[in-house]
């Protein structure tokens, strides 16, 4: 399924409906993109049991945080923050279990503290502010930054992991990592495990839709600046082989050839119909190729009317840069409520 990048940005976007002619059409040439895409971040390894240990504790204005870390695949641990409305926060059900949401931080040092501190980043604390929403918040550390900058590294450096995993990837790390948050969470009696969903930013924002791909218990997704396809990419190479901060090897070995192994809004799709939002904006230098980044919207919006999900499915793009700002969030925060809070979170059951 692999494009040639000349006849990608020649031709255009491949169509996700091409060929498909019913829902049980899309399902099988959805198994092949998810075959490829795990061949691609070299596979989701078996899970550990559910673990771990508090590290610390603090009361804060409305809500509780943990400074915890739990045990993630092959002996690692990912230290994490678990934010804990007050009894008095609204969200709670009649058995007094709440909606829960992974907080994925961007690419900053500081890790999980950038989005569930109050000294986080302006227009980055989305796990600090969901909590004061009534959501049970889990904020972890994405192997390379917060706590687990490899020693003698800075933040976002990579070589050590592929020494000790040369056949893997970061993106299958973090997406394991984040699917033992997800076991965290659904090991809580506070947690409702059929109401959980993920939101994330930047980097946080291409890691939440990678886990909803391939984790069928998250039940809606967010992610702001978080889409950056091949096509009408300048610099694709960004995915690949770099010597800082890589991402998916095997995507070098296409790019020598001048090709790719697949498009971004394929891996999108592999959540559909879950919920998705995604946000982008027209002055992002990171990702600024928002013409492409709008027709990969566009298909995703094809996909999901045709599995009778239309409502189901959200894109914003303003003129703005590579931010999250307060009325995306507060869109996005009713997105959340929408299909995790509402009654509408009953109908989700059918995925």
């Amino acid at each position: 399924m692999s494009y040639n990048l000349y006849e990608l940005n020649r031709q255009g976007l491949p169509k996700l409906l091409e060929g498909v002619e019913n829902a049980s059409g899309w399902l099988a040439k959805r198994s092949g993109i998810q075959q490829l895409w795990l061949d691609v971040i070299g596979g989701v390894p078996e899970r550990a049991p559910v673990a771990w240990r508090v590290l610390g504790k603090e009361k804060e204005r409305d809500h509780t945080r943990l400074h915890l870390e739990y045990n993630t695949c092959y002996g690692d641990k990912v230290p994490s923050y678990l934010l804990v409305p007050d009894e008095t926060v609204r969200g709670a059900d009649k058995d007094g279990r709440r909606p829960a949401v992974l907080a994925l931080h961007p690419t900053h040092e500081s890790g999980k503290a950038n989005v569930s501190l109050p000294s986080g980043r302006e227009n980055r604390r989305y796990g600090l502010e969901l909590v004061s929403r009534g959501y049970i918040v889990l904020a972890p550390d994405a192997l390379t930054a917060g706590e687990r900058i490899y020693e003698g590294l800075k933040s976002f450096h990579s070589k050590p992991f592929y020494e000790r995993h040369p056949e893997w990837s970061t993106v299958g790390k973090n997406i394991v990592d984040h699917m033992h948050g997800v076991d965290l969470l659904c090991s809580l009696e506070s947690v409702d495990p059929g109401r959980i969903g993920v939101i994330g930013h930047s980097f946080g924002g291409y890691n939440a839709y990678f886990l909803a791909g391939l984790d069928d218990r998250i039940r809606a997704v967010v992610s702001s600046c978080g889409f950056s396809p091949f096509y009408g990419d300048h610099r694709p190479t960004h995915w690949g082989v770099r010597d800082w901060y890589t991402h998916l090897p095997k995507v070098t070995d296409y790019l020598i050839r001048y090709e790719v192994p697949f498009e971004f809004h394929e891996i999108a799709a592999l959540a559909a119909p879950v919920p998705s939002f995604h946000y982008y904006g027209q002055s992002d230098a990171i990702f600024p190729h928002w013409k492409a980044i709008g027709e990969c919207m566009a298909e995703l919006r094809a996909l999901y009317r045709f599995l009778g999900a239309d409502d189901r499915f959200q894109a914003v793009m303003t003129v703005k840069e590579h931010d999250f700002p307060l009325e995306i969030r507060s869109m996005a925060y009713a997105f959340l409520d929408q299909w995790l809070m509402g009654p509408a979170a009953e109908t989700i059951e059918s995925i």
